[in-house]
């Protein structure tokens, strides 16, 4: 199958999608506070979730490639192009770790040496928790990602021209992605604790990088639904049938019910444990984000597990549609509620040592940073969106994340042909029957 070639009346309304999100920035900008509290929570948020979204794409290729998966060959290349927003996630955390490395802001608690000296417990974790390591770690991670991504997407198109009946091209593709299997499960893991637990740096969970890999991957498994059905509108992927919709479909409604069970497990554990070191990350939440915290589990297991439940709904567009909208909605949002608290929390910090220190010069500036407190950090905060619940910035900036990241695979999707035509298991894919 040929390339794609997008219609101009689609390229206009990606830009449109583009124009929001980078009017939504702005508008984040002017209204913040001198820190840039809102405008850099909001980079790591939406960098973070569709970097972690592009890296399932290429983990999924690689588990359907060692494991000889045929059913998804023919819409592969989706993932393919999908995996390549690793290169706009490495420039977006690259600006986020030079911030970390410099003081350009003020995200985490334990990037602040003065805090680490004070603080036997940031202390302890200095050996993972340091700037040194958040730059050139986290970095080199997500480098070794995109450069398997590469790997395998080269393979895969040299395989249209070059294949040959030794399958010589499908075999490196396997060495190289069972290599990349157990990198990316232990890289994932550290990267997850490095960008988004540290943020609440004294606490930690043993499942929350479990618990964050499984929103993602059904976030993925969610774009790539509504990926494949709008190419199908335009006339692509035809060989595309219910059957492939419905085996997405059941990965989307147990991948649902999975995150629902470490979400349970998570919090069960901790609740009984009733540890106040531990309990304290959920107080926070129910207290200050009870529409998040509890609208996480009816938008993200409740409303897929019911709508999904029937057999002929995971091969229905329209459920299809409406189940993928709110799976991608509500884990962004879960993903906004870990990450919000914890730099809010910090911000909330650093404005009581700055009124602690200027006391003495200005008791005016002191009074209005301490109300800056309240405002943006405070246990006695009242209820203030962007803050507690995502404004329409935030959700104007999400859109524009979506354009870039269906931007950058529609473009990648046109460099190569749809369908990798020289794969072992393209018939048996073409054929799949549920």
């Amino acid at each position: 199958m040929s390339s794609i070639q997008l219609p101009s009346r689609d390229r206009l309304i990606l830009s449109i999608m583009g124009g929001i999100g980078i009017l939504s920035f702005i508008i984040i900008f002017m209204n913040d506070d001198a820190n840039h509290t809102r405008v850099w929570t909001n980079l790591l948020h939406n960098t973070v979730f569709f970097t972690l979204i592009a890296l399932m794409a290429i983990f999924f290729i690689c588990i359907s490639v060692t494991a000889y998966a045929g059913w998804n060959v023919v819409f592969r290349r989706v993932w393919d192009a999908m995996s390549q927003f690793l290169i706009i996630g490495l420039v977006f955390m690259t600006i986020i770790a030079l911030g970390v490395y410099f003081g350009w802001h003020h995200l985490y608690h334990w990037a602040d040496e003065k805090v680490v000296a004070t603080d036997e417990i940031l202390k302890g974790k200095s050996g993972f928790l340091n700037k040194n390591f958040y730059t050139i770690g986290g970095l080199g991670i997500l480098a070794t990602w995109l450069f398997f991504a590469r790997k395998m997407r080269a393979l895969t198109i040299s395989e249209d021209d070059h294949g040959n009946e030794n399958w010589t091209h499908y075999n490196s593709m396997k060495k190289y992605a069972a290599a990349f299997l157990p990198i990316a499960g232990f890289s994932s893991a550290a990267v997850i604790w490095l960008w988004v637990m540290s943020l609440d740096a004294h606490w930690y969970s043993t499942m929350f990088a479990w618990y964050t890999a499984a929103s993602c991957f059904v976030s993925m498994i969610a774009l790539t639904i509504l990926f494949l059905i709008y190419l199908k509108s335009k006339g692509y992927y035809q060989n595309v049938t219910a059957e492939h919709f419905h085996d997405l479909g059941k990965f989307m409604f147990a991948f649902s019910i999975f995150w629902t069970y470490l979400w349970f497990s998570q919090y069960m554990l901790i609740w009984y444990g009733n540890i106040g070191e531990e309990t304290v990350y959920f107080q926070t939440r129910i207290r200050d984000y009870p529409v998040l915290f509890y609208g996480n589990l009816v938008m993200n297991f409740v409303l897929p597990f019911l709508i999904l439940m029937r057999n002929d709904t995971k091969r229905k567009y329209g459920s299809l549609i409406v189940v993928a909208i709110i799976v991608v909605l509500g884990h962004w949002m879960d993903l906004f509620q870990m990450i919000k608290p914890g730099v809010l929390e910090t911000a909330a910090h650093e404005m009581v040592s700055h009124v602690s220190e200027g006391a003495a010069q200005a008791t005016t500036e002191g009074h209005q940073a301490a109300a800056a407190v309240v405002e943006h950090g405070g246990h006695e905060s009242s209820f203030k969106v962007g803050n507690n619940i995502p404004g329409l910035p935030e959700l104007g900036l999400l859109i524009g994340f979506l354009a870039l990241f269906f931007g950058s695979a529609l473009h990648f999707l046109s460099k190569a042909s749809l369908t990798p035509k020289r794969d072992p298991f393209l018939q048996e894919s073409l054929h799949h029957h549920v």
